[in-house]
């Protein structure tokens, strides 16, 4: 079971790298949504769960706190990278979150405790947490999707691995303008 859900979890982590391939600065950090949104940002943010679920929940803090787990910063400020936050360094702070995660996860038993204090119950076993973390992986996983399609229409899980049905840019155009009189027409 273990092996199962680090497997999901690698996948994710994997694919959310991916998100950021043979796009220039401005583009993973540009926001495509009202809220913000931007692949820098989400992979920013899966460095700080990553840090916190697999490392102060279990009282195993990274070695190299990121500055962004500080309490005293605006809300959301690990949704995006700041000027000074270059791609290789959240890049590197997320692998090395994961690193460390991946450490957590084989020492400790699925049935390790640790306490998440911003959960109401605040006690969770190692697997709870696992699932939890695939899930939200998984979750912004689904925001780089999109935002990633937006960019430039690069979609899928990796390079050569898009899961769409395989037509031409011209049956892609004439479906997108049927859904659109449908919504039109709604």
């Amino acid at each position: 079971m273990k092996e199962d859900l680090r497997h999901y979890l690698r996948d994710a982590r994997a694919s959310m790298l991916w998100k950021l391939d043979d796009l220039g600065e401005r583009d993973i950090r540009r926001p495509l949504t009202r809220t913000g949104t931007n692949l820098l940002g989400l992979v920013k943010h899966l460095t700080t769960v990553e840090s916190l679920y697999f490392g102060i929940v279990f009282d195993r803090p990274p070695t190299n706190p990121v500055p962004w787990l500080r309490p005293d910063l605006e809300p959301n400020s690990d949704l995006w990278a700041t000027a000074d936050e270059s791609r290789d360094y959240i890049v590197g702070a997320y692998q090395e979150a994961c690193r460390h995660a991946d450490a957590t996860i084989e020492e400790l038993d699925l049935d390790a405790v640790g306490t998440v204090v911003w959960w109401p119950e605040q006690r969770a076993t190692l697997h709870r947490v696992l699932a939890h973390v695939v899930a939200e992986t998984q979750r912004h996983l689904g925001h780089a999707d999109i935002v990633r399609e937006l960019i430039d229409g690069a979609v899928g899980l990796r390079r050569g691995e898009d899961f769409m049905a395989p037509r031409d840019e011209q049956w892609w155009q004439a479906r997108l303008t049927r859904l659109e009189a449908v919504a039109d027409n709604a």
